[in-house]
């Protein structure tokens, strides 16, 4: 098995021979083989167990078992505890997703602390099948039904042509003690329950169901490269930028509503989610749905979808002197400039020029408020800014991230797009101040 197993490193390119590995060890009959394998194979290897604490007397024993198995193979041992049920209850999760999230990010921290190569966990080809069948019960694409994977990123599974039988067999024929959870015996939890109930029920209907299964699996992972490379060209074609997905060309698309759900995935958008704004693409502009991590939404405009965070709550305010420069969370400077044969007003929207004399200071850069009016450059009557964005066009997302410079209670100019006629320069004016704006997050 050492060789067949070295055989699979060298051809998924999961260890070179020098590399230093972290083997998860539990104590199972898996963890167990794979540090003896992955030892005997030549490759440096350092013990790392985890206590979860979920069954009393047994994780004490597994803990003893393991530490004294690194010191009989004369190997680093390193053990953390982990109050996982407490964890879980916290986050509202699973105390299997839990003990998941724990496990390998204790891992990568013994990594990068240890300067290993690799982490290495004992997933079989079991495991890969129950994967298969878990994602399929859910409800998953085409990526949740190509089983697990030789690597992701630093972590390894040199375990996977292996079979539990096969595992189990070798440890016989070694004579290598390992420990039994009991956890494992209960289908109490869902991967168990496919264990032990479902995969014996499928295997009546076809003995190599796993096989067949496996198969199945690996035939997917060729397919699902080739849907990602055709998932990178329609985002080329639909996205012109990383916030904006053209609603026209998404739906003279092949699949347009697969394509959707593949482009806003990454943003924490579920397959329901996905579903409910693709039914509202005919429909009216301004709906908003929000990501469930509440970090990100997306608004139907009228061309596109916008992709944008969600918005601060809090209203920002900051003051402006008569030569002053602002960095952050936009840049703005102002400068107080004479009127001779030589000023200039610049055409550039986000250069504003007024009379210096009818200024209030200090200035006041904020974001927009409901009810905020100004009379526009070249007009005389008053209009509100909402009136102002509905004419223009504004999407929801350029609203919120509008800010106005405003001189004592007057709102002078709507920064980077129009200005007070009020505060225009005149034939009387004798001095101007010139500001610059700009909005990096909206340029």
């Amino acid at each position: 098995m050492i060789s067949s197993i070295r055989a699979y490193i060298v051809k998924y390119q999961l260890l070179q021979p020098d590399d230093r590995v972290i083997v998860g060890v539990s104590g199972g009959a898996d963890s167990v083989a794979l540090l003896h394998v992955l030892t005997r194979a030549g490759y440096a290897c350092l013990v790392a167990h985890c206590n979860f604490h979920l069954r009393g007397a047994e994780s004490v024993r597994d803990e003893q078992f393991v530490a004294q198995l690194a010191a009989s193979l004369h190997l680093p041992f390193y053990k953390t505890d982990f109050d996982t049920a407490g964890y879980a209850a916290r986050k509202g999760i699973s105390v299997e997703m839990a003990a998941r999230e724990l496990r390998y990010r204790w891992f990568e921290e013994l990594r990068n602390t240890h300067l290993a190569q690799a982490i290495a966990v004992a997933h079989h080809r079991d495991d890969s099948v129950e994967t298969v069948l878990l994602n399929l019960i859910r409800g998953t694409g085409i990526r949740g039904l190509c089983g697990i994977r030789p690597k992701n990123g630093y972590l390894i599974r040199p375990f996977l042509p292996l079979s539990r039988r096969d595992i189990l067999q070798w440890l016989s024929r070694q004579q290598l003690a390992y420990q039994t959870d009991s956890s494992n015996l209960s289908d109490e939890y869902t991967r168990n329950f496919i264990r032990l109930r479902l995969l014996p029920l499928m295997e009546e209907l076809n003995p190599s169901v796993r096989d067949a299964v496996t198969r199945t699996a690996r035939h997917l992972s060729g397919i699902e490269s080739l849907y990602g490379d055709w998932i990178e060209k329609e985002r080329e074609r639909i996205m012109p930028d990383a916030e904006h997905i053209h609603i026209y060309k998404l739906m003279h698309s092949p699949a347009p509503q697969v394509i959707l759900y593949e482009l806003i995935r990454p943003h924490g958008f579920t397959r329901a989610l996905s579903e409910s704004l693709f039914e509202s693409l005919q429909g009216e502009p301004g709906k908003v749905f929000y990501a469930p991590n509440a970090s990100c939404r997306i608004i139907k405009d009228r061309d596109f979808l916008i992709i944008a965070p969600c918005p601060a709550k809090e209203e920002r305010v900051y003051t402006i002197g008569a030569d002053d420069s602002l960095t952050q969370p936009v840049r703005l400077s102002t400068q107080k400039k004479a009127i001779d044969d030589c000023f200039e007003i610049e055409k550039n929207p986000s250069v504003a020029s007024f009379d210096f004399d009818k200024l209030t200071f200090p200035l006041t850069l904020r974001t927009w408020r409901e009810g905020d009016w100004f009379i526009p450059f070249g007009m005389r009557g008053r209009k509100k800014l909402s009136d102002y964005f509905t004419d223009r066009k504004f999407s929801l997302v350029r609203k919120e991230r509008t800010w106005v410079l405003c001189s004592g209670k007057d709102l002078i100019w709507i920064a980077g797009e129009r200005m007070d006629n009020r505060y225009r320069i005149e034939s009387s004016t004798k001095f101007a101040l010139i500001v610059n704006f700009c909005d990096d997050n909206f340029s």
